[in-house]
């Protein structure tokens, strides 16, 4: 990660960052804690259920995107947080196994009229599994501090 501000995010720029790899006591211990519900927490329920084994919970694609989103994209020396997430989308199951990064694309930066020590981007996050497949996608905004 090298320290980033808002100039550095070009509009349309592509990156690609990380991996993690998912593994099925994570899928099982987040699930128990967050999103109990069978299919996420019992691997012989799984197996006969709507998806045909274990997967992680939507919740926790979505955490695993935001590590590598923080540890990668966002730098903490301009971070300012986030006002929300708009078009979530859970694509494909996340399963135990998958080796997860992040694809992220600029589609707006923005000063902010109001605080010109800022500005605020839109960013298309995708998380992608070992064999390119889209598991999961969210268009996020960040205020990010200027130079």
């Amino acid at each position: 990660m090298t320290d980033r501000f808002f100039e550095d995010y070009v509009q349309d720029s592509t990156q690609e960052f990380g991996s993690v790899k998912v593994t099925e006591a994570e899928i099982i211990e987040f699930a128990t804690k967050y999103d109990p519900q069978p299919f996420h927490v019992d691997p012989a329920t799984a197996a006969d259920g709507p998806f045909g084994g274990l997967i992680a919970s939507g919740w926790h694609t979505g955490s695993l995107m935001m590590k590598l989103l923080a540890e990668n994209y966002l730098s903490p020396v301009s971070s300012l947080g986030s006002p929300g997430i708009d078009e979530l989308r859970w694509a494909k199951p996340v399963r135990p196994g998958d080796e997860l990064r992040i694809r992220v694309r600029v589609l707006e930066a923005r000063p902010s009229k109001s605080k010109p020590d800022r500005g605020l981007l839109r960013s298309l996050i995708e998380v992608l599994n070992q064999n390119d497949e889209v598991v999961f996608s969210a268009v996020a905004l960040n205020f990010v501090l200027r130079r």
